[in-house]
């Protein structure tokens, strides 16, 4: 309630300041930020998440509040009556964004149907109507834009404004040559803005034209410009994925592009076995494969690589999932295979091993890459520290590369592979690399809790794997990832690891223990011995124990009264007997009316 409270009294705000330079008089100009009132609309109100439904609701609220404001009623409660903002009006630019939220609306109810028509294909038409009259309502701003009382920077935002919404209607109709026009004229008109103002200024039109360069590639594509094709692509592996209007589309044209190249692939050689391919899936994966591998070497962020890999991956998935399918069928008849073949693996079999070694060799890349970043940001640590971030630890870094091991022996126990020694031996080579930068990374967790003969320990294991790597390498040490690096670092880390332990033992001679400290005592028990205590100065401070320790106290006295057993009453016997007498006796003479 109160979330809902504050975003409706901001909204009021919105609406009852003036957005932008305001008419006084005729000599005045209006102005208004087209492009980042929607962009910031978009942002703050659901578009963030891809909820245009929530956005529609705000543009009508916003809409209503604004003709409340102005006073520009459409009628009453019990008729509509229809009324245009026409150019006598512009008094406030409040009346250009009265157009620009009609706008807004439409266009976020035809990207809401939009999406509802994968499910539902007949609120296509509807979507395609609402696009309609969303350009419509651009148009009208665009006319209105064009008085003289508006300044020259709003009329070329309505008109790139304009141009947008045009392209994507001409875009969803698929009317190619018609929307690659309207979104060049708009792209043309944001660089020659972004061009006339600051940087500051020019970073949302440079966005906007980032955002419609896809789509003219798309429709330059479709009119039948081939090299557009591979600039799209590029584009998506740059990016990690297209999103927004070109995306189901984008996807769709690479998938179907790629399936006519795999009509004309129909085998793979791997490791000196030539294996055919007849499953379309893995054709089309196949061929898309260098194109990741290389869309990823040339990713510019750790978040956009990470983003390519876990999509290399899926689609691994998905083709290995493919062929086990077309095992099944025919699974008798392999092993049948498999014996006349003396253990030879058959054709389908030795693919699903080569699809798996992709998995597997691309999973333990994208672990070296985390890890990489984790190992950079080890080396600011002291810097993450001051900034009250949370730090990385050698500890993630293990868990890496326990994971990486794992790999390693999945991919030693790939059908068809068991008898290639060179396979074997490479593999091989890579797991003591891998153990020895494990066990460099445990010995390091040791070192920072002090625990120097276990940290050094460890250090001599790293340079035996390294000993035993450089002794067995011979024509991989190309492909072993940093192994010399290693062995420098380790022998860097031992001669810290020898001065930081006679230093530690100096100063456990010279100083008292700190065991007086975290012996668990509070404050109030060792008042006598000075030691350092930073838990005196933080929340959680010790200084009695509460609640107290229990203590004997001598009891409340029991008095007993032995008196009463040495007390003689007198006697009562013959005023027992003289009551006894009387009782009958004088219950008969009252009877009869006798007195004594």
């Amino acid at each position: 309630g109160g979330g809902a409270g504050a975003e409706e009294n901001k909204e009021k705000e919105e609406n009852e300041r003036p957005t932008g330079p305001q008419a006084g008089s005729l000599g005045d100009s209006l102005g208004l930020e087209i492009l980042q009132i929607v962009k910031e609309s978009q942002q703050q109100h659901g578009l963030r998440h891809g909820d245009f439904q929530r956005y529609r609701a705000y543009c009508s609220r916003r809409l209503r509040r604004l003709r409340k404001t102005l006073n520009f009623k459409m009628g009453n409660r019990h008729k509509f009556t229809g009324k245009k903002v026409t150019e006598e009006m512009l008094s406030d630019n409040r009346y250009l964004l009265l157009v620009l939220m009609d706008a807004e609306r439409a266009w976020s109810y035809a990207m809401q149907l939009k999406q509802e028509a994968n499910t539902e294909p007949r609120k296509r038409f509807h979507s395609l109507s609402r696009l309609r009259k969303a350009v419509k309502h651009a148009e009208e701003l665009e006319r209105l834009c064009e008085s003289n009382r508006v300044d020259a920077k709003t009329k070329l935002e309505a008109q790139a404004y304009m141009a947008y919404l045009t392209g994507m209607l001409r875009f969803e109709q698929q009317e190619w040559k018609a929307a690659m026009e309207a979104f060049n004229k708009c792209k043309t008109i944001y660089e020659k803005l972004a061009n006339a103002f600051t940087e500051e200024q020019a970073v949302l039109y440079n966005q906007r034209v980032e955002e419609i360069s896809p789509n003219i590639r798309y429709c330059a594509y479709n009119i039948g410009d081939e090299s557009a094709m591979n600039e799209l692509m590029q584009m998506r592996l740059r990016s990690g994925g297209t999103e927004g209007l070109l995306a189901e589309k984008l996807e769709a044209l690479i998938t179907q592009t790629r399936a006519k190249q795999a009509a004309t692939m129909s085998e793979v050689e791997w490791r000196g076995r030539t294996v055919p391919v007849k499953i379309d899936k893995v054709r089309i994966f196949l061929l898309g494969l260098a194109d990741n591998e290389a869309a990823i070497v040339q990713a510019e962020n750790e978040e956009t690589k990470e983003r390519l890999f876990e999509s290399l991956l899926s689609e691994c998935r998905d083709a290995i999932q493919a062929v086990r399918e077309d095992m099944k069928p025919d699974q008798k008849q392999r092993e049948h295979s498999l014996e006349n073949d003396s253990g030879k693996v058959s054709n389908i079999q030795y693919l699903h091993s080569y699809l798996t070694y992709i998995k597997l060799s691309t999973a333990i890349k994208r672990n070296e890459s985390m890890a990489e970043s984790l190992q950079k940001a080890l080396l600011q640590q002291q810097r993450s520290e001051e900034d009250g971030k949370r730090t990385p630890r050698p500890q993630d870094l293990i868990r890496l590369y326990d994971i990486i091991l794992q790999n390693l022996v999945e991919l030693t126990q790939l059908p068809g592979l068991e008898e290639d020694k060179n396979f074997q031996e490479e593999i091989g080579l890579k797991t003591l690399v891998y153990k020895a930068y494990r066990c460099f990374f445990i010995a390091q967790s040791y070192a920072m809790v002090k625990k120097w003969s276990e940290a050094f320990v460890l250090y001599e294991r790293v340079l035996k794997y390294v000993h035993e790597i450089q002794s067995g390498a011979g024509g991989y040490t190309k492909e072993l990832p940093g192994v010399q690096d290693l062995m420098t670092q380790v022998n860097a880390e031992k001669s810290f690891l020898q001065a930081a332990a006679i230093l530690d033992a100096n100063d456990t001679h010279e100083t008292e223990s700190p065991s007086l400290v975290k012996d668990g005592k509070p404050l109030s028990e060792r008042l006598e011995t000075f030691c350092l205590d930073p838990s005196l100065v933080s929340k959680q401070v010790s200084l009695v124990h509460f609640p107290p320790p229990f203590q004997p106290i001598p009891c409340k006295p029991l008095f007993f009264d032995l008196a009463l057993n040495h007390v003689a009453f007198p006697p009562l016997e013959d005023k027992v007997e003289q009551k006894a007498k009387s009782g009958l006796t004088g219950y008969i003479k009252g009877i009869f009316g006798f007195k004594s």
